[in-house]
């Protein structure tokens, strides 16, 4: 069994609508009346729910959801109110506030408002009030892909600090194969990526009303449980099992430990804005030594980069293999290169001394670490 104090779910557009695509007050009233008992058993519950598209298109006529930006934005900005209202009336039964939290992915990619997203989540558990959280599609643009709300959902559930994410979905776990073919079984539990081996996992469902499906789904697993955040996958009508820590669905179990906050922003969330490449040397010293990243190793800069921005960290090749704050901007590092810091400290001054990205600033990004 599964104990949380602090939970994170996230719900998809199809586990919310009708098939024409207009909100299912119903199926909302069910997934709040879960919620709601759990609230009431003492946990705390962050809600990060997609269906504003997809609540906006019978309003506006629309028969499926829409390929093109400005209709979805259209469908998002009328949608949103009514799935907002239908939340806050629905949690009203029981005497919750629901608070709106619109972010989107620039909020993720810049780290001042990511501190400032956990700051208003944080507060808005503590006084009592269950946070809705939803991408602002209204104003997105490329994260308006950005995986159904299922990567959002587990770097929510990083900065809360949340003990479980659940996601609920229209399938009640994940499948060896496509779960509607004779043949294909359940996976009960994932505890790392071999247990995934040659599994085929499908994308969005036949409602065409989401952006998702196990892709993201599992992507979202490989976040949380890499940051020591466990999760249960499984169908939103199974919704109080997994909130219950009951056994149901597919539990991933944690692969890693909790990390900084920063880290996790740094390998998921943040936008880099250059590269800095490295020769072998250098390469080896920061994914399989893990040390500082020091002038003396760097062959070459790109971008338009200051002091503290998050850049890519490339090998000889151009892959990526790292990222992180770097110390210097992009046009004070040219001079550097491949001089070591003590020459450095003697030519120009003590602060030309420092890593050009610390070790506790880098993470090594998972294709590196077989590098």
């Amino acid at each position: 069994m599964l104990k949380a104090r602090r939970i994170v779910v996230k719900v998809g557009s199809s586990s919310l609508t009708t098939a024409s695509g207009g909100l299912d007050a119903d199926r909302v009233d069910a997934l709040v009346d879960v919620l709601a008992k759990t609230r009431t058993e003492g946990a705390e519950v962050v809600l990060v729910s997609s269906g504003a598209i997809a609540a906006g298109l019978a309003p506006l006529g629309l028969a499926k959801r829409p390929r093109d930006l400005a209709r979805q934005q259209a469908a998002a900005s009328v949608g949103q109110g009514l799935l907002m209202a239908r939340y806050t009336a629905s949690f009203a039964r029981y005497g919750l506030r629901a608070g709106q939290v619109l972010l989107t992915a620039e909020d993720a990619s810049r780290r001042a408002h990511y501190r400032n997203a956990y700051r208003t989540l944080e507060q808005l558990l503590v006084m009592g009030a269950v946070p809705v959280v939803n991408e602002n599609d209204t104003v997105a643009t490329a994260e308006i892909k950005f995986g159904d709300n299922d990567r959002l959902a587990a770097i929510v559930a990083h900065v809360v600090r949340a003990d479980l994410l659940v996601l609920l979905s229209d399938v009640d776990g994940l499948y060896d194969g496509d779960p509607s073919k004779p043949g294909s079984s359940r996976i009960d539990e994932v505890r790392g990526p071999e247990d995934l081996a040659g599994v085929t996992i499908g994308s969005a469902g036949k409602a065409g009303v989401g952006t998702g499906g196990m892709v993201t789904k599992v992507d979202a697993a490989r976040i949380a449980t890499g940051a020591g955040i466990p999760v249960v996958l499984t169908a939103a009508s199974h919704a109080a099992d997994a909130l219950a820590g009951r056994a149901t669905g597919t539990l991933f179990h944690r692969t890693g430990r909790r990390s900084a906050d920063r880290l996790l922003w740094l390998e998921h969330a943040s936008a880099p804005r250059g590269a800095v490449r490295l020769d072998a040397g250098a390469v080896r010293a920061v994914v399989e030594r893990r040390t500082s990243l020091l002038a003396a190793g760097v062959t070459g800069v790109e971008g338009d980069f200051a002091a503290g921005d998050p850049v890519d960290l490339l090998d000889e090749n151009g892959h990526i293999v790292a990222r992180g704050l770097v110390n210097f901007d992009v046009r004070e590092l040219p001079r550097l290169l491949g001089r070591s810091s003590r020459d450095l400290a003697r030519e120009l001054g003590p602060e030309y001394e420092r890593e050009v990205v610390h070790r506790d600033d880098l993470v090594v990004l998972p294709d590196a670490r077989e590098h």
